[in-house]
């Protein structure tokens, strides 16, 4: 069965997705395995948009935005900013989705700036609200590309706050809950060690290996004892995602 290293990225990022979770969407693909997952196995979540949206249906329709009128139209609640990002403040998110630039062995994100050469710095994008879906939702996701240069050993600035330096760090600032749960990659699913908080690769896409997941990943990752090939995209999940990007605008 023939799919692009994007679907097979929904496809795992839905099946992070549980029934009746609050789930902070975030953009890109994100907005898809929300629909993937609302139409599979997860029927009761509620979808978050960070700019003022709360939806219990998908968009009937491909965004491009979060801010879209299809996201609008039927929202089951549409309202500031403010009050979508105060649900996260309560603790009322289950599950939240962001990218970044780098991301190391702790979970820790940069989409602020990264050093180059010269002692000069290529500035990014900045937070948005990464910083505060990383620090205040129950579980964190995170989908980016896999290459050495950005899985690195410590990040040149933490946006998003991850495990930190290791076990107890949030607690130890402030965050009682929460934490990276899975990063999402071109090249496979890393998850997190309960204890140390360290990364740990939970399985690999097809046509990858842990080797050259490994060889990609800029400190000695830790493999999990069960690590296995990644599930690839049912036919039903394909059919989905295809329906809702027939164009491939985020998925080729």
């Amino acid at each position: 069965m023939n799919y692009t290293p994007q679907e097979l990225m929904v496809a795992a990022a839905a099946r992070e997705i549980r029934d009746g979770e609050i789930v902070f969407a975030g953009m890109r693909l994100p907005l898809i395995a929300f629909a993937l997952a609302k139409n599979l196995h997860a029927p009761n979540a509620i979808g978050l948009f960070e700019c003022g949206l709360m939806r219990d249906t998908p968009s009937p329709e491909l965004l491009y935005t979060m801010g879209d009128p299809p996201n609008i139209r039927d929202a089951l609640w549409a309202t500031r900013m403010i009050n979508i990002m105060g649900l996260l403040q309560q603790g009322y998110v289950d599950l939240g989705f962001i990218g970044g630039a780098e991301i190391d062995r702790f979970g820790n994100l940069n989409t602020s700036y990264v050093a180059g050469d010269n002692a000069r710095a290529t500035k990014l994008p900045g937070s948005g609200g990464a910083g505060d879906i990383a620090s205040l939702s129950k579980r964190l996701c995170v989908i980016m590309a896999h290459e050495k240069r950005r899985l690195v050993e410590r990040v040149s600035y933490i946006t998003s706050s991850g495990f930190g330096d290791g076990d107890g760090w949030r607690a130890r600032v402030g965050l009682p809950r929460g934490g990276p749960s899975a990063v999402i990659t071109t090249l496979g699913v890393l998850g997190f060690d309960a204890h140390t908080g360290e990364a740990i690769l939970r399985s690999y896409h097809p046509g990858q290996t842990i080797e050259s997941v490994r060889a990609e990943t800029g400190w000695d990752l830790r493999v999990a004892p069960d690590a296995r090939e990644t599930i690839p995209p049912t036919a039903r999940e394909l059919e989905i995602i295809r329906q809702y990007d027939p164009q491939g605008f985020w998925t080729r």
